[in-house]
C-alpha cells in the first residue's frame, strides 16, 4: 500500500474529510458510487467557466473549445480501455448503455427461434433489459448457473453458449460476491458459435486493467460516477461494424446527415448513437477522471484492492455469526457482501452510520441473485484506491457494536 501512496491519494478527495456522526468518515460505498478528487471537481468547473457552449457544428471559439473538451474525452476514455474511439459512445450510465444494445442490436435481431444467454449474478440493469427483448421478440431467455463459490459455471456456459443463442449478457464483475468473470474465455467460447457478448463492466473499469482488444468483447458498457467521475455520464463501446449495422437507439438533433420531410439519413458512428445536447461537462470530469487513474495506475490499483480485499475477508471471518458470500483468489474484487445472523442488513447499516461508517445495504438491485443465496438482501462493503487497512478495522468495531445493540450471536 506505501506503493501506490494512499494516503498522499486521500489529499485529493475532500469530502474524505467529513464527519459523520462524530466520527471521521469511513466510506466504504464505492461499488455504488466512487468519491471525485479535487482535479475531476476542478475539470467541471473549468469547463463551465471557460468553454461552456454546445458542440459541433458551432463556428465561434467557445463551440470549438467545447467540442475539443468532448472528442478528447471520447479519445483518452477509449484509449483507457484499449479501444477504437470510433465506437465509443457516450450515455448516461452502464444502464442506457445496456439498454441501447438490447433495444438497438438484439430486438430487431431476434425472433422466437433464438435465445439470450445472462447469468445469475447480473445486476438488473443486464437482466431487465433482456427480459424486454424477450416480450418484445419471443426469443428465449436462459442463465447460467453458479458454483458454491460463486462462480460462474462454465460447464453450463459450454452448454448453453450454443445454438439457438445469439447474445450472451454477462457482468464483468459482481457488485454482491466480487467474482471477476473470464471475460476472454467466456467471448472465446460464444465467438466459435457466432454469439455476440454483451458486457456491463461497471464494476470492472474503476479496478482492473481493462483492454477490450484483448477482452473481445462485442458491446461493453460501464459508468463515469464509479470510476472516480461525474455522475449522469457513462460509456458505451460497440464492435464499429456492429454499430454501422444496427439503427440509432434515439432521434432528434445531432445524429443525423440530412432531414427532408419524407425521411432523415443519420450521422455516422458514434455520432448517430448520440442524439440531443450531451453532457459536456460530464465528459471534461470523466476525461479528468481516466487521466487520474492513468496517472496512479490500474495495475497498482489493483493490487492495493486485493491486498485490501484480503485483510477484510480475513478480519470478517474472525467475527461470530457472520456469513460472507463470493469466491477467494486472484478472481475476487474489492466487494465484500455479509450478513450477521439476526441482524437485518439495514439495522446494520444504520449502526454503521452511528459509527461513521457507510456501507450499502439491501438487494444492490440483485434479486435473483439474493433468491440463489437464499437471502433477502445482504450488507456490502467496497474498496477503492482511497481507503486503507484502518477503515476495514472501524468497520469491524461498528460490527461489533452492532452485535452488541442487538444480541447478535
Amino acid at each position: 500500500m506505501a506503493e501506490l501512496g494512499v494516503d498522499q491519494l486521500r489529499a485529493d478527495f475532500p469530502i474524505l474529510q467529513e464527519r459523520v456522526n462524530g466520527h471521521p468518515l469511513v466510506y466504504l460505498d464505492s461499488a455504488a458510487t466512487s468519491q471525485k478528487p479535487q482535479q475531476v471537481i476542478e475539470a467541471i468547473s473549468d469547463y463551465y467557466l471557460h468553454a461552456n457552449a454546445n458542440v459541433h457544428r458551432g463556428v465561434h471559439a467557445l463551440g470549438e473549445r467545447a467540442t475539443e473538451v468532448f472528442e478528447s474525452a471520447r479519445e483518452e476514455v477509449a484509449r483507457f480501455v484499449g479501444a477504437d474511439p470510433r465506437g465509443l459512445i457516450f450515455v448516461r450510465n452502464t444502464t442506457e448503455g445496456l439498454n441501447l444494445v438490447a433495444q438497438a442490436f438484439a430486438r430487431p435481431r431476434l425472433g422466437p427461434g433464438d435465445r439470450i444467454v445472462a447469468t445469475l449474478m447480473e445486476h438488473h440493469s443486464n437482466l431487465v433489459p433482456w427480459q424486454q427483448v424477450r416480450e418484445q421478440t419471443g426469443c428465449q431467455l436462459e442463465f447460467i448457473g453458479l458454483t458454491p463459490e460463486g462462480r460462474l459455471d462454465l460447464e453450463e456456459a459450454a452448454r448453453l453458449l450454443r445454438e439457438p443463442t445469439r447474445l450472451l449478457a454477462v457482468t464483468h464483475v459482481s457488485n454482491v460476491l466480487g467474482t471477476i468473470n473470464p471475460i476472454a474465455e467466456l467471448a472465446r467460447m460464444a465467438h466459435r458459435e457466432g454469439i455476440v457478448v454483451c458486457v456491463d463492466g461497471a464494476q470492472a473499469v474503476p479496478h482492473l486493467p481493462v483492454n477490450l482488444a484483448e477482452l473481445g468483447a462485442d458491446f461493453y458498457a460501464f459508468s463515469g460516477h464509479k470510476m472516480l467521475g461525474p455522475t449522469g455520464i457513462g460509456a458505451l463501446w460497440g464492435r464499429p461494424q456492429l454499430l454501422e449495422e444496427m439503427p440509432p437507439f434515439l432521434t432528434g438533433g445531432s445524429m443525423i446527415s440530412v432531414v427532408r420531410l419524407e425521411a432523415t439519413t443519420f450521422d455516422e458512428i458514434p455520432h448517430k448513437f448520440e442524439a440531443g445536447t450531451p453532457d459536456i461537462g460530464g465528459t471534461a470530469g470523466l476525461r479528468a477522471a481516466v487521466a487520474y487513474l492513468m496517472g496512479v495506475g490500474m495495475e497498482a490499483i489493483r493490487r492495493h484492492e486485493e491486498e485490501l480485499t484480503d485483510y477484510a475477508l480475513e478480519a470478517l471471518s474472525e467475527i461470530p455469526g457472520l456469513v460472507q458470500y463470493g469466491p477467494r483468489g486472484v478472481d475476487r474484487a474489492g466487494v465484500v457482501s455479509f450478513n450477521l445472523n439476526g441482524v437485518h442488513p439495514h439495522d446494520v447499516g444504520t449502526i454503521l452510520d452511528r459509527e461513521g461508517v457507510a456501507v450499502r445495504a439491501g438487494h444492490h438491485c440483485c434479486q435473483p441473485l439474493m433468491r440463489h443465496l437464499g437471502v433477502a438482501a445482504t450488507t456490502r462493503a467496497s474498496f477503492h484506491l482511497y481507503n486503507r487497512p484502518y477503515e476495514v478495522d472501524s468497520l469491524v468495531r461498528g460490527l461489533g457494536e452492532v452485535a452488541r445493540v442487538f444480541g447478535a450471536e
